[in-house]
């Protein structure tokens, strides 16, 4: 599908008369805004119609019920008071912003030096980053906050796919519920694969929406996770990092691998 015919397809579905779009031809964005409050989104039409074409949407609707879910969620101030069951940890680069638009210092902590992590209210089909005026307005602390999200995480389904390649085996983690890269958080999930695996536990955290383990048996496994890793990273809605990480007693460690083959796909 061309360009031109998606972006039509797309605001025929968004328009409304509160809200005004206009096009950035240099850009091939559209910004959508919200004539009563002046706040809005801004779509990279390019990235949408790729992952359109691939059909990680069903339908130009799926594709556009993402899109209202943002916008939905940048009118609402939930509260964290009554609702700490819905808070969870997501991981983000060090390359993310520490702070909203308007100013306000976004609820985070270092991780690794390629990662942080950061904290979010779930609103269903969507979620918005604990900032540090939410904080003080709920009566809760930072630390509390943490713990709780901890918590949750745990309470999480932890479905993987496995696939072995070269004599190596690779677990895929996608619950498809925006916490997928989150579980590298809990620490009972990595010590289980790490007495589950023969070889070195290698982890991935490419994009939010995928936590990857390997059980690295020769070099030729480096190679292959160092080039899903890499394929995932392009892929993914919120990247994170293309660096693989070695897990050993405990900690994560980035490791720049120099892939020399190319991996069958996953």
């Amino acid at each position: 599908m061309e360009l031109r015919e998606f972006r039509k397809m797309v605001e025929e579905k968004l328009e409304r008369d509160d809200r005004s779009i206009t096009y950035n031809h240099k850009e091939s964005t559209l910004r959508i805004t919200n004539s009563k409050t002046n706040k809005g989104v801004t779509l990279s039409l390019k990235p949408l119609l790729a992952k359109w074409e691939r059909e990680e949407y069903d339908s130009i609707d799926e594709v556009i019920r993402y899109i209202e879910v943002g916008l939905a969620t940048m009118d609402k101030r939930p509260s964290l008071k009554g609702n700490e069951n819905k808070i969870f940890p997501v991981i983000r680069s060090t390359s993310f912003p520490d702070e909203t638009k308007d100013g306000i210092p976004l609820l985070f902590e270092e991780h690794t030096a390629e990662t942080r992590v950061y904290y979010a209210i779930d609103l269903g089909e969507a979620y918005t980053l604990i900032d540090e005026e939410m904080v003080r307005e709920s009566g809760l602390t930072a630390e509390k906050i943490r713990e709780m999200s901890r918590f949750n995480l745990r309470s999480l389904p932890q479905p993987m796919k496995e696939d072995v390649v070269a004599g190596n085996t690779f677990y895929f983690l996608r619950a498809k519920d925006g916490y997928d890269a989150s579980r590298v958080l809990d620490p009972s999930l990595l010590e289980k694969m790490a007495k589950k695996v023969t070889g070195q536990l290698a982890v991935a955290i490419p994009h939010q929406d995928v936590l990857i383990m390997a059980d690295i048996q020769n070099d030729s496994g480096y190679d292959v996770l160092a080039q899903i890793a890499l394929q995932f990273f392009g892929e993914g809605r919120v990247p994170v990092t293309a660096l693989p990480f070695m897990y050993e007693d405990g900690e994560l460690e980035p490791t720049f691998i120099l892939a020399q083959k190319k991996p069958k796909q996953p």
